[in-house]
């Protein structure tokens, strides 16, 4: 099992989820680092190759967005509420810098 990494204030946004959407993110994250797919998923190529994008659907829109392709561990590199049908521009580039901050490790 792959180790689970936050990267910047990840886990502290994941953290402000509402219990139930943070128990199913949990329980989504533990299937990733068995190198299972999570139930809703999506590409996340406009941050970086390999990069996927949990969807979460309890008590609103949740979104994990992380990177599972790298051998030494599974990085979560943003959570946020999706408010609108696209994801804003500023949530993309907060993943984006946070990817490469995994490089800086």
């Amino acid at each position: 099992m792959k180790k689970l990494m936050f990267v910047g204030a990840s886990q502290d946004d994941l953290r402000d989820f509402p219990a139930e959407a943070r128990r199913q993110a949990g329980f989504e994250l533990v299937a990733i680092q068995r190198g299972l797919s999570p139930s809703d998923w999506k590409p996340m190529d406009a941050v970086a190759p390999g990069v996927r994008e949990l969807r979460l659907h309890v008590l609103g829109e949740w979104r994990v967005v992380y990177v599972a392709a790298l051998a030494d561990a599974v990085y979560v590199l943003h959570c946020f509420r999706k408010k609108a049908r696209k994801t804003p521009q500023a949530e993309l580039e907060l993943a984006r810098r946070r990817y490469r901050q995994i490089g800086d490790r």
